[in-house]
């Protein structure tokens, strides 16, 4: 026995890390999270405690989660390569599945090669600390990119610069001259504003400058572009400008996931130094299955980006009719800024009273000063989910703005 006393040890324990202060400092400041428990599927109305909310805060943007054929190709991979890989994908964790999805995903992309991940971090933190190992190397970010790239520049040790937000010029300005290893990250979609990067000319910045570009279309994966292959066919832009993509599957897809796809000898290397993928257990084989039955779905139903860009369009011509102010975002993200933590919280609750599910986000997610209601909108939606959405928004804002302001 070691002599420590438990009581002792854990009232040391609270010392030491103050956690109770800390939660506290978080609830007092209106930053407090509390999980939301689902007990229904995804799609446009959920169920919550035993009561149904219309649901506009799901990246299911194309109203795939739930689809009852995606849903029997999952049952079929488990039944045919059951529920777990096992393994990582270097020691026995890979199957026919997750070759079949990579294959099917870079045809699909115009890539060479596709190598699967368990989730969007993760293939971001592969992609980073894969390319630039023992911090050898610069990072240049969008100054709001996803927390996933951000820690995985961080975590590599390189020497990171952020440049202003959606800016090229700022990135050019901030582009070290010299021929070391330069890794340029951006969203392609932003996920809190939903603004689009200009990745044209980010693209050409980087072939200019030497710098290899990482371009994460989590946002636009499925979604942008006349065949759904994202924000770089709506640029007009493919492998050779943007070498290494990384896409998910938990947003338009519906499952959950994520992969890069580049040059071969991009994947290759990866494979062989990008420590995320050599010790993780490989994705499950039978998502694999699933996610290739909706990657299929996104390809031969293109109707479904058809009647979100629709509604995208009727939500924010509505909005402005009922002088609702949005950000200027076309994409199926649509911010409504707030301000204050406590007033976002306060908006987000009394559109619960009124059956309604959005979420407030606030700080450290979106900067300080900018919390807001990110309203998601699904091709599972109809107009009329949208009325009752900005009827209530009109009716709830004017008394939510009076009091932020007093």
């Amino acid at each position: 026995m070691s002599g420590i006393i438990p009581g002792r040890a854990r009232e040391t324990f609270d010392q030491v890390f103050d956690l109770a202060g800390q939660l506290r400092t978080l609830r007092e400041n209106g930053l407090y999270r509390e999980p939301i428990w689902i007990d229904s599927a995804q799609g446009p109305r959920v169920r919550i405690n035993g009561r149904e909310f219309l649901n506009f805060c799901s990246n299911d943007y194309l109203g795939l989660a739930a689809d009852p054929r995606v849903a029997e190709a999952l049952h079929r991979g488990a039944q045919e390569f059951g529920t777990g890989s096992g393994a990582s994908a270097l020691v026995c964790g890979r199957s026919r599945a997750h070759l079949e999805l990579e294959r099917t995903l870079a045809e699909f992309l115009g890539r060479e090669r596709a190598l699967l991940f368990s989730s969007g971090y993760l293939a971001n933190l592969a992609a980073v600390s894969g390319l630039l190992r023992s911090g050898a190397g610069m990072v240049l970010e969008d100054r709001l990119n996803h927390a996933s790239l951000l820690d995985a520049a961080l975590l590599s040790r390189a020497r990171l610069k952020r440049y202003a937000h959606a800016d090229p010029d700022a990135l050019r300005k901030a582009m070290p001259p010299s021929p070391s290893r330069k890794l340029v990250l951006t969203d392609t979609v932003f996920g809190m504003d939903g603004d689009i990067s200009p990745i044209r000319e980010i693209a050409s910045l980087c072939a200019g400058a030497g710098a290899l570009l990482i371009a994460d279309d989590a946002h636009g994966f499925g979604v942008l572009g006349n065949h759904g292959r994202g924000a770089l066919e709506l640029a007009g832009l493919g492998q050779r400008e943007v070498p290494l993509l990384v896409g998910t599957f938990g947003k338009a897809l519906g499952t959950s996931g994520a992969f890069l796809a580049g040059p071969a000898i991009l994947i290759e290397t990866l494979i062989q130094f990008a420590r995320p993928y050599i010790y993780t257990t490989a994705p499950s084989p039978a998502l694999a299955v699933a996610t290739r039955t909706a990657l299929r779905l996104v390809i031969e139903e293109g109707w479904r980006r058809e009647r979100l860009r629709d509604l995208i369009n009727y939500f924010r011509d509505r909005a402005r009719e009922l002088g609702i102010a949005m950000r200027d975002s076309r994409t199926a993200i649509q911010p409504l800024v707030i301000g204050e933590p406590a007033a976002a919280v306060a908006v987000s609750e009394r559109l619960r009273e009124h059956g309604i599910l959005v979420t407030a986000i606030r700080p450290p997610t979106v900067p300080r000063g900018s919390a807001r209601l990110r309203i998601t909108l699904s091709a599972a939606h109809d107009k009329t989910q949208v009325d009752r959405l900005l009827e209530a928004l009109a009716t709830i804002l004017p008394d939510r703005i009076q009091d932020a302001r007093a």
